[in-house]
C-alpha cells in the first residue's frame, strides 16, 4: 500500500527541515532519521536532496539491516550508520548527523569536546566523545556501517550509554546525536553546536581553561535530569 508509514515519514521531514533552520546544516550536508520499533523501520531523508524542495513524501523507509521498504529515491548515504545504531541502540528512536561548523572543527581536530560550563552540563557529566580516525581497511570497506561500529565501540570502550551520552564526533568527520524521538535528536545537535562553540571560544581566550569541577557539573546535571529534579515545571 502506497504511504503506509506516511506518519513517519512525516516526522522524519519535520525533523529535517528543522535542520537547516537552526543553521546547523548548509546545503544538502545532513540527514535526521525517525524509527518506528514496532515495524523495525525508520524513514530517512533521500540522498543529495536540497532542503527547499523536499517534501514528506521524498522519504524513504529503510529496516536495520539497510534495505529500503518504501521509497522510489536512494536514501541519504549515512543510511547504514543509521541502521547501525538503531539496531544496537535499542531504545534511541530518532538520529540527526549534521555537519555545523563548530562541532564538525572539534572532529576535525580529533578531539573531545570537554566540560568547561555548567551549560554542558546541563546536558552531560563527561566531555563529547570523539569517536577515533577509521583504519585504511575499514574505510576501503563498508565505511558508512564502518562508522556506526566506530561509534558503538568508542561508547564501549569508554563504558558510556547512548542514554547518558546523547552525542558523539566522530573523528574528521561530523557530529551524530540521537534521542527518544527524532525531535530530541534535532535538539541535541543544536545543543551540541553550542557548547562546541562555546568550548572553542573558552580555549581560545585560555588555552588551559581546567574543567568543570565534578560538584558544579553534578549540581547542574542533576537539578535538571536528577530524581530530585527541579528544572522547569512539574
Amino acid at each position: 500500500m502506497k504511504d503506509t508509514y506516511k506518519y513517519l515519514k512525516e516526522e522524519a521531514y519535520e525533523a529535517n527541515m528543522q535542520l537547516p533552520e537552526m543553521g546547523l546544516v548548509l546545503f544538502t550536508f545532513g540527514n535526521a532519521s525517525a524509527v518506528d520499533r514496532e515495524r523495525a523501520v525508520f524513514a530517512i531523508k533521500p540522498s543529495g536532496i536540497a532542503y527547499k524542495v523536499l517534501k514528506p513524501e521524498n522519504m524513504v523507509v529503510i529496516d536495520f539491516d539497510a534495505q529500503v521498504i518504501e521509497g522510489s529515491m536512494r536514501p541519504s548515504s549515512d543510511t547504514k550508520t543509521h541502521a547501525v545504531l538503531y539496531k544496537h541502540w535499542t531504545n534511541i528512536k530518532g538520529i540527526a548527523h549534521t555537519h555545523s561548523t563548530y562541532a564538525t572543527g572539534w572532529a576535525q581536530a580529533q578531539l573531545d569536546i570537554p566540560i568547561l560550563g555548567t551549560t554542558h552540563a546541563d546536558h552531560l557529566t563527561v566531555d563529547v566523545p570523539c569517536a577515533p580516525v577509521m583504519s585504511d581497511d575499514m574505510i576501503k570497506g563498508d565505511y558508512e556501517y564502518g562508522t556506526g561500529h566506530q561509534i558503538i565501540n568508542v561508547f564501549k570502550d569508554r563504558n558510556m550509554t547512548p542514554e547518558e551520552v546523547p552525542m558523539v564526533i566522530v573523528a574528521n568527520h561530523a557530529p551524530f546525536t540521537w534521542g527518544a524521538s527524532v525531535a530530541e535528536a534535532v535538539y541535541h545537535s543544536a545543543v551540541l553546536e553550542e557548547i562546541a562553540k562555546m568550548a572553542f571560544i573558552t580555549k581560545t581566550i585560555r588555552s588551559d581553561a581546567p574543567l568543570l569541577a565534578d560538584a558544579l557539573r553534578n549540581k547542574h546535571f542533576e537539578r535538571k535530569h536528577g530524581k530530585n529534579a527541579y528544572y522547569g515545571q512539574s
